[in-house]
């Protein structure tokens, strides 16, 4: 119903935005980190999702495309509602929280409020199947690719790159545009995943 909302924030509160829209407040429910990127009295433009149930309707508000798309990847997981999806987003960036959940990185999920291992562990194993038949990641090998030094990049690294950027909803031609050039091989993991981010948003 609603793709986004463009307007002036009224009010922030814990884990809620509201945004005013033409005399209008909408009552956002948000992330920490999107929190962090908005300001009382100024313009902000949310991503949104809305949540219809029998007893509540609930709109999400989001700073950017990828946090929304990893809020509904993550609602899709058995177990994990909206509450859960907030508190895992709002205790790491979406570039980390995606890479986290790339490389089975347990510990880092469980950081957030309300998240235990069984929970963390199900993200992980749910996420990668689902990314792995929707984006056509493979998490085992990747075609590795050429850096800038003409040295190829461990295949390893290649793909797990690769499937962090497709649970950010990147297409797969835009992940390997971002990717060429890239000195991979002195690099870590995450510094590639935020060189390939900053070219994408250029």
């Amino acid at each position: 119903m609603f793709y986004y909302l463009s307007g002036t924030v009224a009010h922030i509160a814990p884990f809620l935005a509201v945004i005013d829209c033409g005399g209008v407040g909408y009552a956002c429910k948000t992330t920490n980190y999107t929190l962090g990127t908005i300001q009382k009295g100024e313009k902000a433009k949310l991503f949104t999702y809305l949540s219809v149930k029998e007893d509540a309707v609930d709109l999400y508000g989001f700073s950017t495309q990828e946090e929304l798309n990893l809020f509904q990847l993550l609602i899709s997981v058995s177990g994990v509602g909206p509450k859960a999806a907030l508190s895992i987003l709002s205790s790491s960036t979406p570039s980390n929280l995606a890479l986290s959940i790339i490389t089975g990185d347990v510990k880092t999920l469980t950081a957030a409020q309300g998240v235990g291992k069984k929970i963390a562990q199900r993200i992980v194993l749910e996420l990668k199947d689902k990314l792995a038949k929707e984006q056509g990641v493979s998490f085992e090998s990747t075609s590795p690719l050429p850096s800038a030094a003409g040295t190829v990049i461990p295949e390893d690294k290649a793909g797990e790159a690769g499937a962090a950027l497709a649970v950010l909803g990147y297409s797969q031609s835009e992940i390997s545009k971002a990717l060429k050039g890239i000195d991979m091989a002195s690099l870590t993991l995450e510094e590639v995943i935020k060189q390939a981010l900053a070219r994408m948003m250029q």
